[in-house]
C-alpha cells in the first residue's frame, strides 16, 4: 500500500478540482478510487468544519471572508510559481 504525503493529497486534490478525477487519476498514477476517496474526506471534513453559527454575517463580512479566500488563492498560486521556477533555476 503506497502512502502519500499530506501535500501531495493536497495538490493532486486542487488539480482534481481543475481537470477532473479520472484525468488527474491517470496523470498522477493514484488509483481512480483512492482519488475520490480523498476528495469525500476533504468533503467531510469542510462540513464538519462549518458549524452552523447562531449570527448571521452582514454584507460586509461576507465580502471580507470572499477578499481573504481570493487572497489566499492567489497566494498558493505564488506559492507554486516560486517553487516551480527555483526548482528550474537550479537545472
Amino acid at each position: 500500500m503506497t502512502q502519500y504525503s499530506k501535500e501531495f493529497k493536497e495538490q493532486a486534490l486542487k488539480l482534481s478540482d481543475e481537470i477532473g478525477l479520472k484525468k488527474t487519476s491517470e496523470q498522477l498514477g493514484v488509483n481512480y478510487g483512492t482519488l475520490a476517496g480523498w476528495r469525500k474526506n476533504r468533503k467531510k471534513k469542510n462540513r464538519d468544519k462549518s458549524a452552523p453559527d447562531t449570527s448571521p454575517l452582514t454584507e460586509r463580512e461576507m465580502q471580507l471572508l470572499k477578499e481573504n479566500q481570493e487572497l489566499k488563492d492567489a497566494n498558493e498560486i505564488l506559492k507554486d510559481a516560486l517553487g516551480f521556477f527555483a526548482q528550474d533555476r537550479k537545472k
